[in-house]
């Protein structure tokens, strides 16, 4: 149940709006003076509290003002027998959730009170989303390259620094520039994203500027672009790189100003933003192509991160599959499992083209595809495990196995292209290659399927 606290030195009104609001099924303390109110918010505080403005013992617009400096969220509804408009603005200035006038009414007071109690739900669950969104947010690994970028994060963050984040597609771009906004005094506050590779390049200028009515055709009503929906927050420009060079030159611009200009529009609109971008190209080599902007590239450059590739920073694989494991497993409700050490083994030596991402989607394959607690070499698809051992196709000499240390990887190699040329030596005849190679049917059927063999 809701508790609502009641500040004011008229003893009727603490009465009759304490009935009131009990009658709707509220608890509710009163207080005559706002000192007692104020010694009792430092060990509890209510969901709501009417203040009146003209105390006794204190100035309604100075309790207000110290409540909200330890309280910043908590709604507060002034009410005032000698309310003016100035009083009103000064205290909505000051955070006051709503101004009532006395005699109060009690659908006035009803409706303010329910509006308060929603937008402190609102509130919450803002809170709650962000806690589990960024909860979740974490640059995983134990390379020299990650403790390092994790550095950069923490230096940068707490300023208004514009930061551009280079490196391959998948790698975690945008883990990282949305780490760079939690941190951030900014972290309240938007964080839009645009994927400037995504967007049609007769479109772009609309989505990131936004357009007035009737700027063309279709524009049937005003719309804000990403920079206005960001301002107050942070705008994360990704693959910048594929970005126009008409996009460019008014970016440039923005950049320097904080001012956009809706489509159509004839005025500049002040904004305030923080901008990160980020590009799997090279942008010196599209500098010289001619295909992006220098200026434009010196003004981005001004705190750079590279992320490597995760091919270049093998000892990140192994927590990161881990951590894959655990949010996959949770998210599609198939069960905890963990990862046998030869897969780990096996995971290290594909080179991940795409990146983090790539192992992520592989772990996702994985989790389904397997229906026991522990993933073994034997569980890994034939398409990958050709990738991690090229030289054991069928009509190469080459012996992977001998370049092994592990004894049991070795072993699995060996005994998984032995069968695999037995099996196509006998035209994929499961009797008569066990018949020929000394093993039980049934047992042959097992470590075929162990294997990830098929007898095509």
């Amino acid at each position: 149940m809701s508790e609502v606290w009641i500040i004011d030195d008229e003893k009727g009104i603490l009465e009759t709006l304490s009935n009131i609001l009990q009658d709707e099924g509220y608890q509710v303390k009163t207080f005559l003076r706002a000192k007692e109110a104020l010694d009792h918010l430092k060990q509890t505080s209510p969901r709501v509290i009417f203040l009146d403005l003209w105390l006794k013992d204190a100035d309604g617009l100075e309790v207000l003002k110290r409540i909200k400096e330890s309280h910043e969220k908590l709604p507060i509804i002034i009410i005032s027998g000698h309310g003016t408009i100035d009083t009103a603005v000064k205290a909505l200035k000051l955070g006051a959730f709503d101004f009532i006038e006395k005699p109060l009414s009690y659908e006035r007071v009803m409706v303010s009170l329910e509006n308060a109690l929603k937008f402190l739900s609102l509130e919450e669950e803002n809170k709650r989303l962000k806690s589990q969104l960024y909860g979740k947010l974490e640059l995983t690994g134990h390379s020299q390259a990650i403790s390092e970028i994790k550095a950069l994060i923490e230096k940068v963050a707490p300023t208004d620094t514009t930061v551009l984040i280079m490196g391959e597609s998948g790698v975690g771009k945008e883990v990282v520039a949305r780490l760079i906004h939690f941190k951030s005094k900014r972290k309240d506050a938007p964080f839009v994203e645009v994927n400037c590779a995504a967007i049609p390049e007769n479109l772009i200028e609309a989505e990131l500027f936004g357009y007035e009515k009737g700027a063309f055709t279709d524009a049937k009503a005003l719309k804000k672009g990403k920079f206005e929906q960001a301002s107050g927050g942070t705008i994360f420009l990704d693959e910048i790189g594929d970005m126009n060079l008409s996009a460019q030159a008014k970016v440039l611009r923005v950049i320097q100003e904080m001012k956009i200009e809706r489509l159509g529009g004839q005025r500049p609109i002040e904004i305030d933003v923080r901008i990160i971008a980020a590009t799997n190209k090279n942008l010196p080599e599209e500098i010289a192509k001619g295909t992006f902007r220098e200026d434009l590239y010196f003004r981005l450059n001004v705190f750079p991160i590279y992320i490597p590739p995760l091919r270049e920073r093998k000892e990140d694989i192994e927590p990161l599959a881990h951590a894959f494991l655990e949010e996959l497993s949770q998210k599609t409700g198939l069960g905890r499992k963990r990862l046998h050490p030869e897969v780990i083994k096996a995971l290290e030596k594909y080179s991940w083209p795409g990146n983090v991402r790539e192992l992520k989607n592989f772990i996702e394959r994985l989790v389904i595809l397997v229906n026991k607690e522990e993933i073994t070499l034997a569980d890994l698809p034939k398409d990958f495990l050709a990738k991690i051992s090229p030289g054991a196709s069928l009509g190469t000499s080459t012996e992977p196995w001998f370049e092994e240390n592990e004894f049991r990887t070795a072993k699995m190699l060996f005994e998984r292209e032995y069968l695999k040329r037995k099996l196509e030596q006998f035209e994929g005849n499961i009797s008569r290659t066990a018949r020929e190679i000394g093993l039980e049917r049934t047992y042959l059927q097992k470590k075929l399927k162990e294997l990830g063999l098929r007898a095509d």
